[in-house]
């Protein structure tokens, strides 16, 4: 009888252990990555094992549409508020605000492009993420050194390119040295030598492989730092691109004086693959009316009737008049003093060119293996980090449901 009575109590405790439900497990870390100017075919050069490991074993896009224009910080703050630069202010990375007439914001103008004003119509997910209370950590991203609605990341650093990919993986990881409570659970990577090397070599050249492979060794350095610190089986990485390259020549160039007296114009952005104009002072709009339309190997548009595909020209900060070369030509004028050589590469070309195309690529608990994805727009990807976060989001031109099925 007493050892019946044992068997039905040991039976009754097995059954409640069955049911108890499990302890979840611990917050995951999120880690978005950017390897600015990688495009999606460059993980087949046989140069990526770190990347195209992480492409096999998760989800990987067959490219991600970037954003119009096709450029560096356009195409970062959409990624990360979700909305498209027409929505998010940042619309170039040279550009004026009506609100603050005569000041240039521009990509090495620190005092101007890290004031608040240009950020604040959109709010980055790390700031959405303080506010609710989860920790980030931004080793560079576009925007990230800027206090945006009076919110910074807990950890940020100043850009430098001269810091090394290795030395970037580095800080990154002594953040997560903190305790549990302490470290950040969004973390962002920032790499930019592969747009450089694309920029003065080619995206065809022997630079921007070595590149390339550098990058990817800087991967595998902060992937075995994961490893090393028991996080990676659950970190959700997403290792992104803003957009591709497209190999430029001074034997392709569209002479804009050809098309409009500099007289008559003003360059709110100056020639290169895109152009903003203006009317020069003194002149109404009515004498940008020579350049609409298409001309040769460049087509220019009113800011109201740009293609619908481009959500594009409704912002304060958008030039009367938007023109665009063809993909691998450049526009130029005498008036304006070239800031660069046309050589190697460019990007700002049409969003819908595969050498325009981005990288996308996710891989850890949150994500199925072994997947490839239909082409998408890269404004789908912030609902996905604040979904992974826990975080609510903000307002934003992404769906959750494009990605779904890329999800466990």
């Amino acid at each position: 009888m007493i050892f019946r009575s044992l068997l039905l109590a040991a039976a009754f405790l097995l059954a409640a252990c069955a049911t108890k439900p499990e302890t979840p497990p611990a917050p995951g870390l999120v880690v978005l990555v950017s390897i600015d100017g990688f495009r999606p075919d460059y993980l087949e050069r046989g140069v990526t094992p770190t990347l195209s490991k992480l492409a096999a074993e998760g989800v990987r896009a067959e490219a991600m549409r970037s954003s119009f224009p096709t450029l560096t910080f356009p195409n970062h703050y959409t990624i990360v508020t979700g909305m498209r630069p027409d929505r998010n202010g940042i619309v170039n990375n040279t550009m004026f605000d009506p609100g603050h007439p005569g000041v240039m914001f521009s990509l090495s103008n620190r005092v101007v492009n890290t004031q608040s004003h240009w950020w604040n119509d959109a709010a980055p997910i790390w700031v959405s993420a303080e506010q609710q209370g989860v920790r980030t950590g931004t080793m560079f991203w576009p925007g990230s050194e800027v206090e945006i609605r009076g919110v910074r990341p807990q950890d940020w650093v100043v850009f430098d390119q001269s810091m090394s990919s290795a030395s970037r993986v580095d800080r990154a990881l002594s953040w997560l040295d903190r305790p549990a409570a302490e470290r950040p659970r969004f973390l962002t990577l920032y790499f930019d030598i592969v747009d450089t090397a694309g920029h003065h070599h080619g995206p065809d050249s022997a630079e921007t492989n070595a590149a390339v492979a550098e990058t990817d060794a800087a991967m595998k350095r902060f992937l075995d730092g994961l490893a090393a610190r028991g996080l990676a089986g659950n970190a959700n990485i997403i290792v992104t691109s803003d957009h591709g390259m497209a190999p430029v020549s001074t034997e392709r160039m569209v002479d804009m004086d050809a098309i409009i007296a500099p007289s008559l114009v003003r360059y709110a952005w100056h020639p290169g693959p895109l152009a903003g104009l203006e009317p020069a002072e003194g002149q109404t709009l009515d004498v940008l009316t020579p350049a609409l339309g298409r001309h040769g190997h460049v087509e220019c548009w009113k800011k109201e009737a740009m293609p619908a595909r481009f959500h594009f020209g409704t912002h304060r900060r958008v030039p009367s008049v938007v023109c665009m070369a063809d993909t691998g030509w450049t526009l130029n004028s005498a008036s304006v003093r070239r800031s660069y050589a046309v050589r190697g590469g460019a990007h700002g070309y049409d969003p819908e060119d595969p050498l325009m195309a981005a990288l996308f690529i996710a891989h850890g608990p949150a994500f199925k293996r072994g997947l490839v994805v239909a082409p998408f727009d890269n404004v789908h990807v912030y609902p996905h980090i604040a979904d992974l976060l826990g975080v609510k989001p903000e307002d934003t031109d992404g769906d959750l449901a494009v990605l779904a099925p890329a999800r466990r």
